[in-house]
């Protein structure tokens, strides 16, 4: 396997990760129908979704709007990055249809503390975007992708009706 395949492959799988997503949905619900391959054997498998996973996760600390909640500051400061990626690629992986297994807490339960806000989603999904961009994720599991990851939303962005608490 060529390294462009790997990273294509790693890319794809990244996303169905995204973290954030597999969290809401079962393994029966991510399997295709018989005979068609499911995401995460289009993706490439555990590895190359931890190669997806490993970017964008890298992004996400660097990125400034994240970085100016302080409640996320305070999770980053508590839990290793590779401890992170970890976890974020065991979600994908499930989520996206393979045998690894989730053992992290559930999207609410995870990010209830953070009050992630509209304006930090938009900027975690660009850069999911640019992730799977740059690993060049065909547009049909991109689509895939995004709609493992938007189905968590409810459970990690605070309503407008939400206090907030600092």
């Amino acid at each position: 396997m060529n390294q462009n395949h790997v990273v294509f492959r790693s890319c794809a799988v990244l996303f169905a990760m995204m973290v954030l997503v597999a969290g809401n949905i079962t393994s029966a619900q991510a399997q295709p129908p018989q005979g068609e391959k499911s995401l995460y054997e289009r993706l490439g498998g555990v590895y190359s979704i931890a190669t997806v996973v490993d970017d964008f996760i890298e992004r996400l600390l660097a990125n400034d709007i994240l970085n100016a909640n302080p409640a996320i500051k305070e999770a980053r400061d508590r839990v290793p990055k590779a401890g992170l990626k970890f976890r974020v690629t065991e979600l994908v992986c499930q989520g996206t249809g393979g045998p690894e297994q989730y053992h992290g807490r559930t999207m609410k339960e995870a990010h209830k503390h953070l009050y992630i806000t509209e304006k930090e989603w938009d900027a975690m999904v660009a850069d999911f975007k640019k992730t799977l961009d740059k690993f060049k994720v065909p547009d049909s599991e991109q689509k895939e992708l995004f709609a493992i990851v938007g189905s968590t939303k409810p459970d990690i962005v605070i309503s407008s009706t939400t206090p907030k608490m600092q």
